[in-house]
């Protein structure tokens, strides 16, 4: 079996509910991270997020 054709019977087994539910899981999962990195009262966490968003030309102030 060719890895083309391994992929293409993966990609084909998962179902449109299935996909949706693993973006709805990273979203969260992304959301949770972001939340904890931005109101954390580590310094150490908050500050490697805060120059994460300035090496990134995110505004954050």
């Amino acid at each position: 079996m060719s890895t083309s054709t391994l992929t293409h019977s993966v990609e084909a087994s998962a179902s449109l509910s299935q996909r949706l539910i693993l973006a709805i899981g990273a979203g969260l999962l992304g959301a949770l991270l972001v939340y904890f990195a931005g109101f954390s009262q580590i310094d150490a966490v908050h500050n490697a997020a805060h120059d994460t968003r300035h090496s990134s030309a995110f505004p954050c102030h």
